[in-house]
């Protein structure tokens, strides 16, 4: 039986027919799933008990949380167990003003990064959308407020689950009411995908990480790069912002003594010029495989500085939730 999370009023609607329920029943449960959380049918108190007793192995899609490990400033890690039986970290982030999630799109990911602990471990397969927004419903519970931010930053690379991510993105819009642009979709690049997303004509953020300022660098720290030159990937990037009209973010994790020197500033503002775009710098976040360091305060000043006088707009982002292992970067899908 297909999950009733990710289903819109209209198709909730439908459903409720086809089980001889009045139609009003639709708009009681797009409530009950989308503002409630609910997690079983039976447990939707305006139904008639009769009907629940019909309904008691109808999947809703919701997860179970294994384990959550809070940092201390605040951030939660989640291990989510889905329904058959897998398992995938997903991160709220909360502050004074916000609560944001950031979610997986896959089990594992097999773009294999070097740098990253998600790409060290094993593929298994995409997330379909109600697992998405089955995170996101699963921190707004936990944290018991509403969540108003979602970044696709998680474990997998989004754009290979394209179709159900964009169905997620609509969902959590539509449905659970968070705004399109407060939502974020990175990518590491891949031939057509780009583009593929801006033809949804989607008002979310899109987030590039590129991580080198050249093709041969880009290559050593993300495989998958070899078949995406740089410069067919920047081409992408500027038809992005022509058809959405929204400026792109680069991502770009600073990694002591390989692409923090300030040539690779000079050749990052090169390769932007000419459209809207923003730098976001993430200093690195250690993982247990990898033998990188996060550069010195001097040296990540320094490459700011750099951008800056270059007239580029750049900021340094450090990662929340760094003494749980929920950083970017250090999603494992295990124990910890």
């Amino acid at each position: 039986m297909e999950p009733l999370l990710g289903k819109s009023l209209t198709q909730l609607t439908q459903w409720v027919i086809e089980q001889g329920q009045p139609s009003y029943r639709g708009k009681q449960l797009h409530q009950w799933l989308y503002q409630k959380g609910v997690r079983f049918l039976d447990d939707i108190s305006v139904f008639s008990k009769k009907w629940r007793q019909n309904l008691t192995q109808y999947p809703i899609g919701r997860s179970t949380i294994d384990y959550c490990t809070p940092a201390t400033d605040g951030t939660r890690k989640y291990l989510l167990r889905l329904r058959d039986g897998l398992t995938i970290e997903t991160v709220g982030i909360p502050t004074k003003k916000r609560l944001t999630v950031c979610v997986s799109s896959q089990v594992g990911c097999p773009m294999t990064c070097d740098f990253c602990a998600t790409g060290k471990g094993k593929f298994a397969r995409n997330l379909k959308s109600y697992e998405i927004v089955d995170q996101v419903l699963t921190v707004q519970e936990d944290f018991g407020r509403r969540v108003s931010h979602v970044v696709f930053m998680g474990m997998g690379e989004p754009l290979l689950n394209i179709d159900e991510v964009v169905a997620a993105v609509k969902t959590l819009n539509e449905d659970v009411g968070i705004g399109q642009r407060s939502l974020t979709i990175s990518t590491v690049g891949l031939p057509g995908k780009i583009r593929q997303l801006a033809k949804s004509r989607l008002q979310v953020t899109l987030a590039v990480s590129l991580h080198a300022p050249n093709q041969q660098l880009r290559q050593k720290l993300i495989p998958s790069a070899k078949s995406y030159p740089l410069h067919a990937l920047f081409k992408e990037c500027q038809e992005y912002v022509r058809i959405t009209r929204r400026r792109v973010t680069f991502e770009y994790i600073l990694l002591a003594e390989v692409n923090d020197f300030p040539e690779h500033a000079q050749q990052l503002a090169t390769h932007l010029h000419g459209f809207q775009s923003h730098i976001n710098l993430i200093p690195y976040n250690p993982i247990s495989e990898a033998d990188y360091q996060r550069p010195s305060q001097q040296r990540i000043q320094t490459f700011t500085q750099s951008l800056l006088s270059l007239r580029k707009a750049v900021s340094v982002r450090y990662s929340r939730g760094l003494g749980a292992d929920a950083a970017c970067g250090q999603l494992r899908a295990s124990r910890t």
